[in-house]
């Protein structure tokens, strides 16, 4: 026996909802309310904090909006446009591109060299360890503070140690050709103990069967490490390196504390200009700009670093 649909229709209608049904369905919709509910403060402080100063940033910088002033203008592009013209722009932009490179080269290096010697079981290594992550634990105060004195034009113990070579001393933040190189080694010593935790918990997940299969075939150590350790730790070097100059492109903090960007401005980076220029020369617009033109510069180098990243994988 066939059952024909009514005359209007077409399709039969559905399976009528059960008595049953009725306290699943206001179960997920409970569930889902309640997932909300822990969702939404999130949600808020998100918007508040985050997409709101970016929306109302991107606004300002197509505007003259000062401190001096409380009249805002629209002004298009032109703050973009001066941007471009800036010398001062492009000046900055070059010591944060120096400083990137001369930072983050010997921070992969360092830190895969330290995590190597920590995993080839060195005596103490828990002491190695410690050593190895604990300045980077230290405010950044603190750390200005202590190179402060160590770059200390005559009483610094860097001096005071080529001193005892029969050296000349150093202006070590006074000289413009030396400054930049010496925020660059602070910043290392600070930070490579993060780099080094990443690749000693790569190393410390490798497989050891490839390893003792070479040495078994008469591989020595050095051949092991260059044709079976380091291949395994490519997604690692791309991990660190990515994250180290996206670091290293934002520096500020050691800079601004050590030299305010001197001597002569040359060791100024981006961020620290947007800070003179919005609130000492009270220009918030044209800061604006700038900083935002500095963020697509930093959003191209993230896209490019994942292109070439995955052309290798």
């Amino acid at each position: 026996m066939t059952t024909t649909a009514p005359p209007g229709t077409g399709a039969l209608p559905g399976p009528a909802a059960s008595p049953a049904d009725t306290p699943r369905r206001l179960g997920r919709l409970r569930a889902g309310g309640s997932g909300l509910v822990f969702v939404l403060p999130f949600l808020l402080l998100f918007v508040l904090f985050l997409v709101w100063p970016v929306v109302q940033g991107l606004w300002m910088s197509f505007t003259d909006s000062s401190l001096a002033l409380r009249d805002t203008a629209f002004v298009g592009f032109g703050n973009y446009a001066e941007a471009f013209g800036d010398p001062d722009v492009w000046s900055s932009l070059g010591n944060t591109v120096f400083f990137t490179v001369i930072s983050s080269v010997p921070l992969v290096l360092v830190a895969l060299v330290m995590a190597l010697l920590v995993h080839s079981g060195l005596a103490g290594q828990w002491a190695w360890r410690l050593a190895f992550f604990a300045p980077y634990l230290l405010p950044v105060t603190v750390v200005t503070l202590v190179f402060t004195w160590l770059y200390q034009p005559d009483l610094g113990f860097a001096n005071q140690f080529l001193g005892t070579l029969g050296l000349d001393p150093v202006g070590w933040l006074s000289d413009e050709s030396v400054a930049m190189w010496s925020i660059a080694a602070l910043t290392v010593w600070w930070t490579v103990g993060f780099n080094f935790l990443l690749y000693l918990s790569a190393l410390q997940s490798l497989p050891s069967t490839f390893d003792e299969a070479a040495a078994l075939d008469g591989a020595g150590a050095w051949r092991r490490l260059w044709s079976i350790t380091l291949p395994q730790l490519r997604r690692t070097t791309a991990l660190v390196a990515m994250l180290q100059v996206l670091a290293s492109l934002k520096v500020f903090d050691q800079i601004y504390i050590l030299t305010k960007g001197g001597p002569n401005a040359s060791t100024r980076p981006v961020l620290e200009y947007v800070y003179d220029v919005g609130f000492t020369g009270y220009r918030l617009g044209y800061a604006s700009a700038v900083s935002y033109l500095f963020f697509a510069l930093i959003i191209v180098v993230s896209l490019v670093q994942l292109r070439l990243f995955r052309q290798e994988d």
